[in-house]
């Protein structure tokens, strides 16, 4: 379970993606198997894209050539460092540099980015015919969400496009998207997503943990504890399962054992209404409501996010936070958002 996943694989193009260079005039052609490869990838749910020493306009128009433009996402053609082109694929992405692996036949591009990015692992153009057996480019199962999750980001993108150009506040933004939020139970024929979401989730999940399919299975089926999982939709698609609530159910009081989202939605508003959603429900069962936090080096913002729907520290000894709801009124979901709770009697 705590294995490297690689979650992008960034690929060079001249005698790496294609034989020859075609800066220098040659009639490149894909590699042999190539394509199989390309398409395993963005099958498997692992996000591509390209960083290449070349101009900009012929090299697109030899992707679409190929019919191939359309797999990789914020490709970086220039003449600048690979490093560089690499760190604005991942801030495009907002996924952790440690899950992005790089191909190159140039030992000097891999140097060049294994000295500025030392957690992208860097692979040699002729190991590209082993990708596939590689245990990294393994996820555990490919979910429904998985083989669709690079139209997931182009969504995304064509979101983010939009809100550039929007004349006027976030919030009325978010309100032309129709966004729907839907809260329910979770099943089994959800855990394999909830499974990879704990594996691939680290700056918005409350504690860290990493939960298999067995474990989150018997939490399903338990009596003591509440499975809660979330989707997201809007009027351009699908954002798929993005959210999970774990809590413990104790003789007056829950305590919220893991809260996680999709970093996809982070810039979306909708981060803190499961927890809004689990207040609400805390109170009319009249319980108290507390949250285990355990800081880690990338989820500061989830601890801000707890702050801001209410909670207060009981108690913190470094590695352990945990905090109380305050449990004074009902919390209201945002208006530019329509939530809709499907966890019928419980």
């Amino acid at each position: 379970m705590d294995k490297k996943k690689i979650k992008c694989v960034v690929w060079d193009l001249d005698r790496t993606l294609w034989e020859g260079i075609l800066s220098e005039g040659d009639e490149v052609g894909l590699r042999n198997g190539i394509l199989t490869i390309i398409k395993e990838l963005d099958r498997r749910g692992i996000l591509q894209s390209i960083s290449s020493k070349n101009e900009y306009i012929p090299t697109m128009k030899k992707l679409k050539e190929f019919g191939i433009e359309e797999y990789f996402l914020y490709p970086q053609i220039n003449w600048g460092p690979k490093s560089d082109s690499i760190k604005r694929i991942q801030e495009a992405l907002n996924i952790g540099i440690d899950s992005f692996a790089f191909i190159d036949d140039q030992m000097f591009e891999l140097e060049e980015v294994k000295f500025s990015c030392p957690e992208v692992e860097c692979i040699l153009a002729e190991r590209t015919d082993e990708l596939l057996n590689m245990e990294m480019m393994m996820p555990r199962f490919i979910t429904d969400e998985s083989s669709k999750r690079r139209i997931l980001y182009m969504n995304d993108k064509k979101r983010r496009e939009l809100e550039e150009v929007y004349d006027g506040p976030q919030q009325e933004f978010l309100k032309t998207l129709k966004m729907k939020f839907t809260i329910s139970l979770a099943t089994e024929k959800d855990l394999k997503r909830l499974e990879e979401l704990t594996i691939r989730t680290h700056q918005l999940n409350s504690t860290g943990n990493v939960y298999s399919y067995d474990e989150l299975r018997q939490f399903i089926h338990s009596n003591r504890y509440e499975v809660i999982v979330a989707q997201l939709d809007d009027k351009y698609g699908e954002y798929g399962k993005i959210g999970l609530l774990l809590y413990e159910k104790r003789d007056g009081q829950w305590i919220i054992k893991l809260l996680l989202m999709s970093c996809r939605v982070m810039s979306k508003g909708v981060g803190s209404i499961l927890l809004r959603y689990i207040i609400n429900d805390a109170k009319r069962a009249g319980v108290s409501l507390i949250a285990d936090f355990t800081p880690t080096d990338k989820n500061k913002i989830m601890y801000i996010t707890y702050k801001f729907a209410g909670f207060n520290e009981l108690s913190n000894e470094g590695e352990s936070i945990r905090l109380e709801a305050d449990m004074s009124s009902l919390s209201s979901y945002p208006d530019y958002v329509e939530v809709q709770e499907d966890t019928g009697e419980r």
